[in-house]
């Protein structure tokens, strides 16, 4: 598979290896920012998790390079085997040698092994379709460590924040009215495109208010809407969402660091900065709950363990909270689309009525009834059009045949 890449891409020189320049940064969702088609992506990341490897294969790179582990053993990522069907090489636990690769330098990929300027940089292990099922199958047999630390997090996460469960996060002072209203709480997540693709309908009879989570504001616009309120660290938001027009809300520690209220201080937006402990993902439904939203509706967001898992954070306890929380007005974006029908406009009531009337004259018209019917119609209709043009001095109208 890998050579047949590198045919058709037409990216092997003489050094028989694959070619490109390096683009390097520690994290990936920062890299593929940057990263273009050709370039061989250069990462430190353990456990390549769907996301990150969707956003890799976007780009196309000509290979990839992680310095760390794609697949720990933790629990069954599904990163590396993404980007194995995408035919996207993948060079596994090359060690921090490789990081220090300079950005744009010509690099030659070859199995296991990394080269530039002809020496070896560093080596790992090129993955191939039985190194990562074996990996996967391994990483599955120690799923259920990783469903007891889960547990045991968040049960003590339960213990110390049960005042959220109770009372709320007590909403921040913001101008957005939320009041009997839908939210459409969108995170740039799994599915996040095809769900926003499929709630078109939805979104265009309620009109909810759009919550963007960080990168899901770019989501938004993406998607031909404008959102009415970020939340977040604004760590993988643009500029462009920021100054939107959405309320911003940005997400700070318990002490009240918010180290993304710089940056909107260097961009001249207004914005509110609100601590508060848990995920930007669950703040942004707790302000939705606190702020008497009628019905919120997730997009991208995460809902098994394993996609818990590769969020990174030690349990995730604080969505279990948050979903104990706001549960009997959260929705899923699939469970939208499946129970929704779209509301009938009026336009469309009006043609299914001319409709019903076109289909009675043609049966009418069809039968001696109707004709006597027509035939009448047509001598009342002379009798007017004579009396008017008589009314007006122009003579009676010649009489219709």
């Amino acid at each position: 598979m890998i050579a047949l890449f590198r045919r058709r891409r037409g990216d092997v020189d003489a050094e028989a290896g694959i070619v490109g320049p390096a683009r390097v940064d520690a994290r990936t969702k920062n890299l593929t920012k940057r990263l273009a088609p050709g370039d061989v992506a250069v990462i430190d990341h353990e456990d390549i998790d769907r996301i990150s490897a969707e956003a890799l294969v976007s780009c196309r790179p000509a290979a990839v390079l992680n310095a760390a582990r794609s697949t720990s053993g933790r629990y069954p990522n599904l990163g590396p085997e993404i980007l194995m069907q995408a035919g996207i090489p993948l060079v596994d636990d090359l060690g921090a040698a490789v990081m220090s690769v300079r950005d744009g330098q010509r690099l030659v990929v070859d199995g296991g092994e990394v080269r530039a300027g002809g020496s070896l940089v560093a080596e790992g292990t090129a993955q191939d379709a039985d190194t990562i099922a074996a990996a996967t199958a391994e990483a599955r047999e120690g799923l259920s460590t990783q469903l007891e630390a889960f547990a045991a997090n968040t049960m003590d996460y339960v213990q110390r924040e049960k005042d959220v469960l109770l009372d709320g996060i007590g909403a921040p002072d913001i101008r957005t009215d939320f009041d009997g209203r839908h939210v459409l709480v969108v995170v740039r997540g799994y599915h996040y495109k095809e769900d926003l693709a499929i709630l078109r309908s939805y979104i265009r009879d309620y009109r909810p208010l759009l919550l963007g989570v960080d990168g899901g504001a770019d989501a938004i616009i993406e998607a031909g809407y404008t959102p009415d309120m970020i939340v977040g660290d604004m760590d993988s938001v643009s500029d462009q969402a920021l100054k939107s027009g959405a309320e911003i809300v940005v997400h700070a520690y318990r002490d009240g660091r918010a180290p993304g209220a710089r940056r909107m201080e260097d961009l001249g937006v207004e914005h509110i900065a609100f601590p508060a402990t848990g995920t930007s993902e669950d703040v942004a439904m707790l302000i939705a709950d606190d702020c008497g939203a009628e019905l919120i509706v997730a997009v991208g967001t995460h809902n098994t363990l394993v996609e818990f898992l590769d969020k990174g954070r030690s349990g995730m306890a604080s969505t279990f909270l948050t979903r104990l929380r706001v549960g009997s007005k959260l929705v899923d974006a699939k469970g939208v689309s499946q129970l929704y029908r779209t509301r009938i406009s009026t336009w469309q009531l009006v043609l299914l009525a001319l409709a019903g009337l076109l289909a009675l004259f043609v049966a009418l018209a069809a039968t001696n009834v109707g004709q006597t019917i027509f035939g009448l119609s047509g001598a009342w209709w002379d009798d007017l059009v004579s009396f008017f043009r008589t009314l007006v001095g122009l003579g009676p109208a010649a009489p219709t045949t």
